[in-house]
């Protein structure tokens, strides 16, 4: 296990880290958060998205795949067995598997499960890393709250380029994670009041026409009016409520759009009042 200065700064270098090189392959989800592809440019990889792998041919040279569990945007949880697909499809091509948990707390019709778990890895780290953030289940973002775990070899690597790279978490924020890592009360806090909110704009949503997709886990809301996304948020921005275009995420979302649970109570039922 290894701390890192947020999750975004993991996700952006990791791929330059673990080696990748121009005419190498990064697998990201179709749907995705954006610094996946940026980590992957930054480091001269061929980007390939989860619904073009067809184009990944036996001589391809994967070397990482991400996944996303619950996603961002549009709070998918992947069940075990597609996470073990994944894992046995990469370890075949000697690639790593590095998994986005940092929604795994904020599970609401699905049950989040890390590929850590011994029902996807089969007990086995090889290959494997989980990144995690206490900004979503701690309100630590400000603070440059992350961790990476898994692939002990890995990470060791990672933790000898990352010193001399000047990666290093401080150890007041180290302090700070520690005492979030040992307290539950917090996060069950935190999860009732998303919890709430969700509620109140899904109910809201959805009595104005909209259609959620997903959206079972994780700070977002997946909302279609099934038509182009920036006319959605022409419509929404006309009354005040500001939402992310799902195009933002990948092409495959561009009739979608993000709505966050993390605006304040007050702000969420005035967004709901003016979606009725």
């Amino acid at each position: 296990m290894l701390p890192t200065i947020g999750s975004k700064e993991l996700v952006a270098w990791l791929p330059t880290l673990l080696g990748v090189r121009p005419g190498d392959v990064v697998v990201i989800p179709s749907v995705c958060y954006p610094t996946y592809e940026v980590g992957a440019r930054l480091a001269g990889a061929t980007v390939v998205r989860a619904d073009s792998l067809t184009a990944v041919g036996p001589s391809s040279r994967v070397r990482l795949v991400w996944v996303n569990s619950p996603s961002n945007p549009t709070g998918q949880v992947l069940p075990a067995a597609h996470l073990r697909k994944v894992v046995a499809w990469a370890r075949e091509r000697g690639a790593v598997v590095a998994s986005d948990e940092c929604y795994l707390s904020l599970g609401w019709e699905d049950s989040p499960l890390s590929v850590l778990s011994p029902e996807v890895c089969g007990g086995s780290y090889e290959g494997v890393l989980a990144v995690h953030s206490l900004s979503k289940r701690s309100n630590l973002a400000g603070y440059r709250a992350g961790l990476i775990a898994g692939d002990p070899a890995i990470v060791g690597d990672l933790l000898a380029v990352r010193k001399h790279a000047g990666m290093i978490v401080p150890a007041p924020v180290q302090a700070a994670m520690i005492a979030a890592l040992t307290d539950e009360a917090h996060v069950d806090a935190q999860r009732s009041r998303y919890a709430a909110r969700r509620d109140v704009l899904r109910t809201a949503l959805t009595r104005a026409g909209f259609a959620l997709s997903h959206s079972a886990a994780g700070l977002y809301l997946w909302a279609t009016r099934d038509e182009d996304c920036w006319s959605t948020v022409d419509w929404l921005a006309q009354r005040g409520i500001l939402v992310a275009p799902g195009s933002f995420y990948g092409p495959a979302g561009n009739r979608h759009v993000r709505v966050a649970l993390t605006a304040t109570d007050e702000r969420v039922a005035a967004a709901a009042e003016r979606l009725a």
